[in-house]
């Protein structure tokens, strides 16, 4: 799999609502209700990235809120699996 070009990234984010493009990483935070709400979205978001075999670095903070930080660490970047990983994660949150 392949590094994607900064046009590619570009194109990803404007289909990715709030996502950013961070050190050659996407990242969004979430706030949810409550810190049951947050545990369920880690959990559901932890059971996809096992699927895809592509594992995000997950950040639980304050009571409410989770970050998500995703890269090809192998490849130092961001590729297609990075996508498909924040599309997934948009896909659980809204359950």
């Amino acid at each position: 799999m392949k590094l994607l070009s900064s046009n590619e990234i570009d194109v990803a984010l404007t289909e990715l609502k709030n996502w950013i493009y961070n050190q050659n990483s996407f990242e969004k935070e979430f706030v949810l209700a409550d810190f049951l709400h947050v545990l369920s979205l880690v959990n559901q978001v932890g059971n996809a990235a096992e699927e895809m075999n592509h594992h995000p670095d997950i950040f639980i903070h304050s009571w409410n809120k989770v970050k998500f930080i995703l890269s090809t660490h192998s490849k130092g970047g961001i590729t297609e699996l990075d996508i498909l990983l924040a599309k997934k994660i948009e896909e659980v949150s809204k359950k």
